[in-house]
């Protein structure tokens, strides 16, 4: 008898275990679904209207002989639309407005890539050339990659991050990247060819914030050596007091087209476990004014969308390897 009861005791405290492990597991499993849930909302927050200030400012400068130059800021106008949304993959589209003596002149701006616990990650490593960065699995839970592309959807930079929500303010930092130079900086042909960037996120009240803080790199010999530091400070403030239907109606006209520019770049880099495709310090990458004009062609009516896919793929071909 007492050795029956010490088993159906036993039993008993097994089975209690096992009720208790239940919602514990099951709980995790909420927190996890509510934090993904939270880090979509924060990406997909940063869809809309607004006017953008862009604020660059070289600060510490690492060698004796170097000089900062002067801060350059400017604004405008962006409208950035969902382009797509699996869940797990989200993707947005930045089209910049400007107004200029009673005219309105769109570009199709810079795109972010979204992606939930990625396997890969598109890295710059250096002259033209990116490769994808295998994400082990410990390094990838619950985050986010960001990959961002150039105006004409070549690749421009990656990196994995995680969205924090702490004090109510929802933002999300990258590790360490190297990226090629921007426009500002590569038309003036400067002693650094690349940035080590730490990239940022965060809701705002007003919309949202974009900062960078770059260490700008110089390579010679084979070496890379620290040139100047630059603080990044991009601000997103919602606005709806512009031309926002032309944007739409350029990417209307368009959307058809560039998802089959990205789907030829995807399909170069799946091939090549990356891609090298030559700068252009006025556009980014040689492909640029080609696949960008083309959109303009097909916008204005002067092309049909299947030629002018045919050609961009083309463009992408043969400047690809």
């Amino acid at each position: 008898m007492k050795r029956f009861t010490q088993g159906v005791m036993l039993a008993t405290l097994v089975a209690l275990g096992s009720m208790t492990a239940i919602p514990a597991a099951v709980a995790r499993t909420e927190a996890t679904q509510d934090k993904f849930e939270a880090d979509r909302k924060a990406i997909l927050g940063m869809a809309g209207t607004f006017h953008v200030n862009f604020d660059f400012r070289e600060t510490v400068p690492w060698r004796a002989e170097y000089t900062p130059i002067d801060p350059k800021v400017s604004g405008g106008f962006e409208v950035v639309r969902v382009i797509e949304d699996t869940g797990r993959v989200i993707r947005l589209q930045h089209i910049l407005v400007i107004s200029h003596d009673g005219e309105v002149f769109l570009v199709k701006h810079w795109r972010q890539d979204w992606t939930y616990e990625p396997e890969t990650v598109l890295e710059y490593r250096g002259k033209g050339h990116w490769a994808l960065k295998p994400v082990p699995e410990a390094e990838r839970r619950g985050l986010w990659s960001q990959t961002v592309w150039q105006t004409d959807d070549s690749p421009r930079y990656g990196g994995v991050g995680r969205w924090t929500l702490d004090y109510g303010a929802p933002r999300w930092t990258s590790a360490e990247s190297w990226r090629p130079l921007a426009r500002r900086d590569a038309v003036r042909k400067p002693v650094y060819d690349r940035y080590l960037g730490v990239n940022r996120h965060a809701l705002t009240p007003e919309g949202w914030v974009h900062t960078q803080d770059n260490m700008k790199l110089a390579s010679a010999d084979g070496k890379l050596s620290a040139v100047v530091q630059e603080t990044v400070i991009n601000s997103y403030d919602t606005d709806t007091g512009f031309q926002i239907a032309k944007a739409d109606e350029y990417w209307a006209k368009t959307k058809g087209y560039w998802a089959a520019v990205r789907s030829a770049w995807d399909e170069a880099i799946a091939r090549g476990n990356g891609v090298t495709v030559t700068e252009e310090p006025e556009n980014g990458s040689v492909t640029g004014p080609k696949l960008m004009g083309l959109a303009d062609d097909l916008a204005k009516g002067k092309k049909r969308e299947a030629a002018a896919i045919a050609e961009a793929r083309a463009v992408i071909a043969a400047n690809t390897k």
